[in-house]
């Protein structure tokens, strides 16, 4: 498997074709260093590369999104474990907390994230070579396509820093560094938050909004939210509310504080429309892994929900017991479009009700549900992976808002609030609902607030890959207690209480092999 550099001066640099509705991360050709970065179009393509590592990959393996983050991320929490007919070990180690530094899904997350993030450097380093005049269509401009690289780069390193923690800052193509290899250390996390937050906030220059061909490229409002949520990792709280103001739709419901979103975000009506074909890239989606379902080659495919009717019946990942159900009101839609335990048996004709839940959200019933569950969905699902939606903007604000105060305020609930009606089905618009009985209940302290916040995220956010950053971010807030404690026990290793060390991940022995031998600082996380 590949090294987290690799070793080709454009990193098979690629021409794209964009679709007439959305951006089309899906490489058709190739290209030499002689002949490209040298107009617009070649810089362009450089950076909807840099866009193709969210949902692809250099092996054709599972992509970040639609897959490997959420095993890294879900399995080893308490929402999800592995399918029973999942024979392979890497994978089950996850599910069971049992995973160590030579795991191949670690290596890989971590591959993965260091092969965009090589393709975001080199698009920074190479486009402001191309002479101005080259740049002739004003929705592409040169700073702007290297906001959107430096967008992607600051994502895959706050992937990486809350995975591994202190990890390699690499800001260059290593193929145009002499000694590369020499030269890798491992950075303090701090500096490379540092890095994350430079990198965004030069992108929040970037346009408010695109469309037609463009769009899915990251905006403005894409890193205003990610912005706040980086700050709420690092517990910023100041700055965090700051930021995710900016991002909150101005005049949203009940929220007293000016809020100064002009970027039209919204909730749907029904929480399904975040997850289906149809309704990809709409108002509640501020940033989105981009997939085109079509199976084979280097292309886009979720296999988040994929199944098939097998004499195992399983299909690829499972809800870790049935109180991950269970924690769902009946009232509550998001029970019911996050979990199944019916399938239709094409071998029988007949509907099988299980004795377990299945993941039902990432599932792609564009054709109707009864044909999704009668087919065989596999790996072409075309679901988009929401990576920022705009029911995380309202949550993370009303966190930071509970930890700002020491207590919540009322924009806290209200925030809370709006996410909550959208729930149980009384939500209309722009942050307004009507009376159902849902909110929270009036005068919580911090703790309960903060309890009450992370089980709405646990319920929003199921499968999609928030469980394991919140548990550890939960362990933060807390007074010691760690909070994968629980994670142990359900995943079947009791006897192995959680620690430190389980806050991240541990580095791959691949790199320690490579690296640790030239440079004596290159070494492992604790207890790993």
């Amino acid at each position: 498997m590949e090294k987290i550099f690799i070793r080709t001066s454009i990193v098979s640099a690629v021409v794209f074709i964009f679709s007439c509705t959305k951006l089309n991360e899906q490489p058709q050709g190739s290209l030499t260093p002689g002949n490209f970065y040298q107009t617009q179009s070649d810089a362009v393509a450089a950076v909807t590369a840099v866009y193709s590592t969210l949902s692809t990959d250099i092996n054709n393996d599972f992509p970040i999104y639609g897959r490997n983050l959420n095993l890294i991320a879900d399995n080893p929490s308490d929402n999800q474990i592995y399918s029973p007919s999942n024979t392979n070990p890497d994978v089950r180690a996850l599910g069971t907390a049992t995973y160590v530094s030579t795991n191949d899904r670690v290596h890989k997350i971590y591959a993965q994230l260091y092969w965009g993030i090589n393709r975001a450097n080199i698009a920074i380093d190479k486009i402001p070579a191309i002479p101005p005049s080259q740049f002739v269509d004003p929705s592409h401009t040169a700073s702007g396509l290297i906001n959107e690289a430096r967008f992607i780069r600051a994502l895959l390193y706050f992937n990486l820093v809350r995975l591994f923690g202190d990890v390699p800052l690499i800001l260059h193509d290593q193929a145009s560094v002499a000694n590369a290899g020499a030269l890798v250390d491992r950075t303090g996390k701090q500096i490379v938050y540092n890095q994350i937050i430079a990198d965004l906030d030069s992108a929040t220059s970037l346009p408010v909004s695109y469309s037609g061909a463009n769009t899915g490229r990251a905006t403005s409002g894409a890193a205003h939210a990610l912005l706040g949520k980086v700050y709420v990792t690092r517990q910023d709280w100041v700055n965090a509310v700051t930021e995710l103001k900016k991002v909150i739709t101005a005049g949203t419901g009940n929220l007293a504080d000016a809020t100064t979103g002009n970027y039209g975000y919204d909730l749907f009506q029904k929480f399904s429309d975040a997850f289906q074909p149809a309704t990809k890239n709409g108002k509640e989606h501020i940033f989105s892994a981009q997939f085109n379902g079509t199976a084979g080659g280097f292309t886009s495919t979720n296999t988040l929900s994929s199944f098939t009717w097998s004499n195992s019946a399983y299909t690829a990942d499972i809800p870790a017991d049935s109180n991950v159900v269970h924690i769902f009101d009946i009232a509550d839609q998001r029970r019911s479009i996050s979990f199944y335990d019916s399938l239709f048996n094409q071998s029988t004709g007949k509907w099988v009700k299980w004795p377990f839940f299945n993941f039902l959200k990432f599932v792609d019933q564009s054709t109707g549900f009864v044909t999704a569950l009668q087919g065989n969905q596999g790996a072409n699902s075309k679901v988009n992976f929401p990576i920022i939606r705009y029911a995380d903007v309202l949550l993370l604000y009303a966190e930071a808002l509970n930890e700002l105060n020491g207590g919540p305020s009322a924009d806290a609930y209200a925030a809370i609030n709006i996410v909550r009606a959208r729930a149980y089905n009384f939500y209309s618009a722009n942050g307004n609902y009507s009376d159902h009985g849902y909110d929270l209940p009036a005068g919580l302290n911090q703790l309960a607030f903060r309890d009450a916040v992370f089980t709405e995220r646990r319920k929003e956010f199921i499968q999609e890959s928030q469980r394991w950053f919140d548990l550890v971010r939960r362990t933060d807030l807390g007074s010691g207690q760690y909070y994968l404690n629980a994670v142990h026990a359900m995943n079947g290793n009791p006897k192995v209480a959680a620690a430190l060390k389980d806050t991240l991940f541990p580095i791959p022995q691949t790199e320690i092999d490579l690296y640790g031998g030239r440079n004596p600082k290159f070494q492992q996380n604790p207890g790993w």
